[in-house]
């Protein structure tokens, strides 16, 4: 089945991102797949992006890397949708990457449009959005996602592939505990530092700072965590903050490492790091939250545990962890192929119903 497909990234980081960026590099990892199987594809990106695809710059460059930045979608919203509705009629179906913010697009008449929503969705103040647009077709990125909004079109639960040639296995554990995401409480971060620290190994954090140029409340907090409760325990022995790290550098991070610590403290809705470490080898030690039980395997792709004193002990049980078995399993659960065969699945059940929205539809399911 050959389709004309567009893929619509946020616009704020360049698809691939260099460094942070999940949903783009997931975007990525999507597209090259479907061009690789011979799709027409189509990507909506910052002008700065780098693809087989065909490119249409929504914005000249990534949000986040004008001067000043930006973080302000409102803004450039009406020129986004401008282009992507001048170029609907060239698509059998338009694939969406902006969670809610893509939502309106599915007014267009007559197009499949299906959205893979990548944040979290417990946000009250989002219910009245979910409930204007219940018919729309969805997928989530993990059961535990989809929780919060159990009666929506979901169409499956597709989990996130990774580009595994981009990551080295490496079947020797390292002698320190990798810490790789934002710091942000959520995180767990300070977590993740105490459990080193009783556990005696040392901690690379390659994390990045809160956004400077962002002034939303979730990042003001974000920036109090950083400077009220990270850096000073990042003045004690054990942690080193590397900052930032992306392609060959965040390989040779991960497959060093003798475990991810993933003390994450809030319903992740998938956490790409995780299959990332796999496809090195390493295996991860993480809460029982969100994502997590869906990604990790106890006692086989890493340990997992409730509190703090258990993830203590669970570094001393890295040795039983089989480091080939973390790289098969990423191999198999988290490739490309395994992602884009599901999309495929999602794609056709659209095309077989000719689905035709009829919004907005404010049905009482949430």
């Amino acid at each position: 089945m050959h389709l004309r497909i567009a893929q619509l990234a946020p616009p704020f980081e360049s698809v691939p991102p260099l460094a942070y960026g999940g949903t783009e590099r997931v975007v990525s990892t999507l597209t090259e797949e479907l061009v690789r199987r011979g799709h027409d594809v189509t990507l909506f990106a910052s002008g700065d992006s780098c693809t087989s695809a065909r490119l249409v710059p929504v914005v000249q460059r990534a949000l986040w890397h004008l001067d000043p930045p930006c973080n302000d979608f409102a803004i450039h919203q009406a020129d986004i949708f401008e282009m992507i509705l001048d170029r609907i009629d060239q698509f059998d179906v338009v694939h969406s990457h902006l969670d809610y913010l893509g939502f309106p697009l599915a007014l267009a008449p007559q197009h499949p449009m299906v959205s893979t929503l990548h944040g979290r969705l417990d946000a009250p103040e989002l219910y009245a959005t979910y409930r204007a647009f219940a018919d729309l077709p969805l997928v989530s990125i993990s059961h535990a996602q989809r929780r919060p909004l159990a009666t929506a079109n979901w169409q499956a639960t597709i989990h996130h592939g990774i580009d595994l040639g981009q990551f080295t296995f490496n079947p020797r554990p390292g002698r320190y505990l990798a810490f790789l995401g934002r710091i942000s409480p959520e995180k767990g971060l300070d977590i993740a530092i105490r459990i080193a620290r009783r556990a005696g190994v040392p901690l690379l954090v390659a994390a990045r700072p809160p956004l400077p140029f962002d002034h939303s409340p979730e990042v003001r907090r974000d920036r109090a965590y950083f400077e009220q409760v990270v850096q000073p325990l990042l003045s004690g022995p054990g942690v080193e903050l590397i900052g930032e790290v992306g392609g060959p550098q965040k390989d040779q991070f991960l497959r060093n490492a003798a475990a991810l610590l993933f003390p994450i403290r809030w319903p992740e809705p998938f956490g790409l790091v995780m299959p990332e470490a796999l496809a090195c080898g390493t295996p991860v030690l993480a809460f029982r939250e969100g994502s997590v039980p869906e990604v990790i395997e106890d006692g086989i792709t890493g340990i997992l545990g409730h509190v703090e004193d258990d993830l203590v002990r669970a570094v001393e049980r890295i040795p039983e962890l089989d480091r080939r078995r973390c790289r098969a399993e990423a191999e198999r659960r988290f490739s490309p192929a395994a992602m884009a065969d599901a999309y495929e699945g999602v794609y056709a059940g659209l095309l077989e119903r000719s689905w035709a929205p009829e919004l907005p539809v404010y049905a009482e399911r949430y």
